[in-house]
C-alpha cells in the first residue's frame, strides 16, 4: 500500500504546512455532483483527485449497451429554469446535444375520454407570467370550467408563498390542494401530472415546500422556465465520456472503479482519504455520495445529528422500455391520464435503433411496481399502449424491458427539509454534495450539479481560495 501525497513543495517536517505548495482535495463519487464540484474546484487551480466507485461517471443519469441498443437506465429531463444543468451541460460541451423546446408544450392523452377527443396540451404562449398560461388552461379539456377556474386561484395562492417559510416543509401538498378548493379529478389531470414527475411523489405525499418551489419556480416565476429539455444522445456522451474530457482537460485525476473505504483528518488539518492499495492526502475533501454512503463515511464530530441522513427516504422509479418493428408514436414525447402509463418518450434515435421504434416509459413513485416481475409488467403495460397508440396495435414487439432505479430520489416527504445537510460540516475542509443536501430543489439534476457548486464554494472558503467564478455560473447559464 502506497501513501500518496499530491503536489510539490511539501514541507515532511511539517505535513500540515502548505509552504507554498497547490491546494489539493479529493472528490468522493462520480455522479453529477460529484463531476461539478471537481470542475469548479479545478477551475479555481486546485489540484483535484476525483474517485467513483462504478466503471463509469454520472450516478444515476447513465447509459448502457443492449445488443446494438445504447440504453438511458431512465429518462432524464430538464427545464430552462434548470440554470445549473445548463451551465453543466455547456461546461462539458453538451449543450446542442440536449436543446430546449423552443415553447413548452406538452401533448396529454387521456383514455378515459371518448376517441377523437382525448388529446390535450399544456403550453405556454409569449405573454409575461401568469398570462403565459391562461389560453392553456382555459382550453385544457381535461378539466371542467369550473375546475380551470379553481385552479387559477390556486396557482396564485402558491405564487403567494414565501419558498423561506419552514412551516411549508411541514405540510402535505395535497391537503394544502384540497384546503385551495382543487378536486382530486384536476389533481390528478394536472398538479400530479406535472408533480410526481419532478418530485417523484403524488401530492399528497410531497412537502408543500418542495412542491411550491418547483411549482413556483417552473410555472410561475418566467414565461419560459418551464419549457422543456432533453438529451437527444445517450446521457453517457454527455455525464460520462464529455464529462471525463472536461475532467481531464482541467487537469482533474479521475480514478474509476475506486472506492474511499475511509476518511480522517490528521493533527495537522489535512484530510487522509482510504482506497484500497493507497492512502491519498488532500486540504479539502468533497463527499458527492448518496446520504447513507456518506453517513458511513462521516468522521466522529462531522455533523450534530449524523443519524438524520437515515431518516431520509428514498423513492423509486420504474423505467418500461418498449422496441417496435414500426413507428407508433409520431411525437417526441406525451404524458398520459387514466392509464397506469405516465410518460412515453420516443428514443429510437438517441438509441441507435436502426428500424422499428424504441419508446421509453418513465413510471415515478413507483413502489407499488418497482419489483414486479418482467413478464407482469409485460402484460399490463403492453395493452395500454395499445390503447394511448393505436398504431401500436398490429405492431410486433421485438424487444421489453425493465430497468429498476429503488433508490432513484429522496423521498420529497413533509419534514425531509430539517434532515437535509448544507454542504459545510464542523469539519473544516470536508464538504456535503448531492442531489440530498439542502439545495432547495428536489432530487433533479439541478439539485445535483447546484450541490456540487455549493460544496466547491464550501471547500474554497476553507482552502481561503477566491470562489467569485461560483457566483457567475448560474447567470451565465440563464
Amino acid at each position: 500500500m502506497s501513501d500518496t501525497t499530491q503536489g510539490e513543495g511539501f514541507d515532511a517536517d511539517h505535513p500540515g504546512r502548505p509552504g507554498g505548495r497547490e491546494r489539493e482535495a479529493v472528490v468522493v463519487g462520480g455522479g453529477l455532483a460529484g463531476i461539478t464540484a471537481a470542475l469548479a474546484l479545478a477551475d479555481a487551480g486546485v489540484r483535484v483527485t476525483l474517485l467513483e466507485g462504478r466503471p463509469r461517471l454520472g450516478g444515476l443519469a447513465f447509459s448502457f449497451q443492449r445488443g446494438d441498443l445504447t440504453v438511458d437506465n431512465g429518462q432524464h429531463v430538464y427545464l430552462r429554469c434548470c440554470t445549473a444543468y445548463r451551465w453543466f451541460l455547456d461546461r462539458v460541451d453538451g449543450a446542442g446535444l440536449a436543446p430546449l423546446q423552443d415553447r413548452l408544450d406538452v401533448p396529454v392523452l387521456d383514455l378515459a375520454k371518448r376517441v377523437g377527443s382525448r388529446l390535450g396540451r399544456l403550453r405556454r404562449d409569449a405573454l409575461p407570467v401568469p398570462l403565459h398560461l391562461g389560453r392553456s388552461l382555459a382550453t385544457y379539456p381535461h378539466l371542467s370550467l369550473a375546475e380551470r377556474a379553481k385552479v387559477g386561484r390556486a396557482a396564485l395562492a402558491l405564487k403567494a408563498l414565501d419558498l423561506a417559510d419552514p412551516a411549508l416543509d411541514t405540510e402535505d401538498f395535497g391537503s394544502w390542494l384540497t384546503r385551495h378548493g382543487q378536486s382530486a379529478r384536476a389533481v390528478e389531470a394536472l398538479w400530479d401530472l406535472v408533480g410526481v414527475a419532478t418530485l417523484n411523489a403524488v401530492a399528497g405525499d410531497a412537502s408543500l415546500g418542495l412542491a411550491a418551489m418547483v411549482f413556483k419556480t417552473g410555472l410561475l416565476s418566467d414565461p419560459g422556465a418551464a419549457d422543456i429539455g432533453w438529451a437527444r444522445v445517450p446521457l453517457g456522451e454527455l455525464h460520462d465520456l464529455r464529462a471525463r474530457k472536461a475532467l481531464d482537460s482541467a487537469g482533474v485525476r479521475t480514478e474509476l472503479r475506486t472506492r474511499a473505504t475511509s476518511i480522517s483528518q490528521h493533527e495537522n488539518g489535512r484530510w487522509r482519504v482510504q482506497v484500497p492499495g493507497e492512502t491519498l492526502h488532500a486540504d479539502a475533501v468533497v463527499l458527492a455520495v448518496p446520504q447513507r454512503e456518506a453517513h458511513d463515511l462521516l468522521p466522529e464530530g462531522a455533523l450534530d445529528a449524523p443519524e438524520r441522513l437515515l431518516e431520509i427516504g428514498t423513492a423509486p422509479i420504474l423505467n418500461i422500455h418498449v422496441v417496435y418493428d414500426r413507428k407508433v408514436l409520431g411525437k417526441p414525447f406525451f404524458a398520459a391520464l387514466g392509464t397506469p402509463v405516465q410518460w412515453v418518450f420516443d428514443r429510437t434515435e438517441a438509441s441507435g435503433l436502426g428500424e422499428g421504434q424504441y419508446l421509453a416509459l418513465s413510471q415515478s413513485a413507483a413502489h407499488k411496481e418497482i419489483d414486479a416481475p418482467v413478464s407482469e409488467l409485460r402484460e399490463r403495460y403492453l395493452p395500454e399502449l395499445e390503447r394511448l397508440l393505436p398504431a401500436a396495435r398490429g405492431a410486433e414487439v421485438r424487444d421489453f424491458f425493465v430497468t429498476r432505479e429503488r433508490t432513484a430520489t429522496f423521498a420529497p416527504t413533509p419534514g425531509v427539509g430539517r434532515l437535509r445537510p448544507g454542504a459545510r460540516t464542523k469539519a473544516p475542509g470536508l464538504c456535503l454534495a448531492g442531489a440530498w443536501t439542502a439545495t432547495g430543489w428536489p432530487a433533479t439534476m439541478e439539485s445535483a450539479v447546484r450541490s456540487g457548486v455549493s460544496a466547491a464554494g464550501a471547500a474554497l472558503s476553507a482552502l481561503g481560495r477566491p470562489r467569485d467564478h461560483l457566483f457567475e455560473l448560474f447567470e451565465e447559464a440563464a
